[in-house]
């Protein structure tokens, strides 16, 4: 009897030794499935990533071998003759981008504070669900009300008061000189604020609400008021994900389209004035794209391309720099 239960101890021993040899056998092959998995995921991205920039260079090489470094500074843009210069596109790609950043970053904060500090609890949440609707409005609708609606109040109220009170500026003044047209490089950047704005101020009271209580509580106790807790406490805190909040929106503005060719006037040139027609390089190759019919002329579209996704890429890279900066001064 004894002998028959000391083996059927050993079997249940090695039943159970078995069985828990099939679990992690098993639980072994789910985690390098996994792990295969994951290293497939970003290998796909940078494929994908190797793979437009390939097509970007190939199809801007006869352009390159044409123009060379010309390209860039010439404001030549005349289909017939084949002569192509991106300076004009380029240029109104910085600055509409420039206007809406210089708008929306400020403003972005300040609803993102409003919201986390001083807004009344059952306001907030219709004011930040009006917010982000924004971002969820198509951007040909944006470009829509810009050129019907935005641009004749403009045309009508805004501009007129900058020409007749800034337009004899010394310095200035010529960025507000000029006819008011309405459509141009301001209303562009005004539509951008807009489009963007959603993004500064969602992602910046995210982090704002991420500051710990206690530190507000303490400048407060010790007498702070409310913009000396906003200026030291809660934006060093939260400046790592306030700058993130930004760089997206910069390169929604670098990148934005359709609402952009709506407004801006599409006009090749480059002028002082903020009034004046413009063109950026998302709406060059919208409005040309499907009218090229000359291979020079396809390749310098894909060109101004190339330019945007070099752009592009600038922009993350010093945002990663001053995220990187910004956590060795934290430590």
């Amino acid at each position: 009897m004894a002998d028959a239960a000391l083996q059927g101890g050993q079997f249940m021993t090695t039943v159970k030794a078995a069985t828990r040899a099939r679990v992690l056998d098993r639980l072994r092959l789910g985690d390098l499935v996994f792990r295969y998995l994951t290293r497939g995921a970003a290998i796909a991205v940078l494929v994908l990533l190797g793979g437009v920039i390939l097509s970007l260079l190939i199809g801007a090489l006869p352009a390159i071998r044409k123009f060379g470094f010309g390209f860039l500074i010439s404001q030549k843009w005349n289909p017939v003759t084949d002569e192509f210069g991106g300076l004009p596109a380029i240029y109104g790609t910085l600055v509409t981008s420039f206007i809406a950043m210089l708008i929306a970053m400020p403003v972005g904060l300040m609803i993102a504070f409003f919201l986390t500090e001083l807004c009344p609890t059952w306001l907030r949440r219709p004011i930040g669900i009006a917010i982000e609707l924004l971002a969820g409005i198509p951007s040909i609708i944006y470009g829509i009300w810009g050129l019907f609606t935005f641009a004749p109040f403009l045309q009508h109220t805004l501009q007129p008061f900058l020409i007749g009170t800034l337009g004899n500026v010394p310095g200035i003044g010529a960025l507000f000189a000029g006819p008011p047209f309405g459509i141009g490089m301001l209303t562009a950047g005004l539509i951008l604020a807009i489009m963007v704005l959603p993004f500064v101020s969602s992602i910046s009271r995210d982090v704002f609400e991420s500051v710990p209580i206690v530190l507000k509580e303490a400048a407060y106790g010790i007498g702070c008021t409310t913009w000396e807790v906003m200026r030291h406490v809660v934006l060093p805190h939260a400046r790592s994900g306030v700058i993130g909040g930004v760089m997206l929106a910069l390169g929604r503005a670098l990148g934005e389209t359709m609402a952009v060719t709506f407004v801006i006037g599409n006009a090749p040139s480059i002028s002082a004035s903020l009034f004046a027609p413009g063109t950026t390089i998302s709406a060059v190759i919208a409005n040309e794209f499907t009218e090229a019919v000359s291979p020079l002329y396809t390749s310098s579209l894909i060109t101004l391309g190339l330019i945007l996704f070099v752009i592009s890429f600038i922009v993350l890279a010093a945002a990663r720099y001053l995220l990187t900066r910004v956590q060795r001064r934290i430590g």
